[in-house]
């Protein structure tokens, strides 16, 4: 959660006050390996997210250690050998919007967010489609999208090949909320 606030504050100060904002400090995201000898899954539900409808940008934050596997060996290996997590402890998006939504109306917008990913402690340009969904006033995204590990320096040794994917199909979900004040 933590991250979460600083990410919230540096944005906010690069924002005008009185925009509205929404956060979700629950974001759900999953990757998805299929290879020869073994699938991998793993899902965190601790990623934060900030969305400004007004700009139409749109960050994301993840800890990297907060992604949970079936097996606890795979969880080893994907902190150590492969996202070096402690080096590289965060998986970020900073983006924006390319379609205008109003979300004071109901409805489920295809959007297009254009802006960088960085992974691995490499940052790629990327445009990602996805969702919007405004219900009762309600605000969620929704996407998916591959990662190739090369692009972002992520090594696979060639004695693992048939177990580890070359791509890793990820799935994000948020649920919004419009942000308050703690100060007072």
């Amino acid at each position: 959660m933590k991250y979460i606030s600083i990410i919230l504050l540096a944005w906010m100060s690069i924002n005008q006050a009185g925009q509205d904002i929404y956060v979700s400090k629950n974001a759900r995201i999953s990757l998805y390996s299929s290879a020869p000898i073994e699938d991998i899954k793993a899902a965190t539900s601790s990623g934060g997210s900030v969305y400004n409808p007004s700009s139409g940008e749109l960050d994301f934050s993840v800890n990297i250690k907060s992604f949970t596997f079936e097996k606890e060996l795979m969880q080893e290996h994907f902190n150590s050998d492969y996202m070096e997590s402690d080096k590289f402890p965060k998986a970020t998006f900073k983006g924006k919007i390319q379609e205008h939504v109003d979300v004071t109306k109901d409805g489920t917008y295809p959007i297009t967010v254009a802006g960088d990913l960085n992974v691995h402690g490499v940052t790629q340009k990327r445009t990602i489609s996805g969702t919007l969904t405004v219900k009762n006033g309600v605000i969620s995204i929704a996407s998916e999208f591959i990662v190739k590990c090369a692009d972002h320096n992520i090594s696979i040794p060639r004695i693992v090949f048939h177990n580890i994917a070359e791509t890793i199909k990820i799935n994000v979900s948020a649920t919004y909320a419009p942000y308050k004040s703690q100060t007072k």
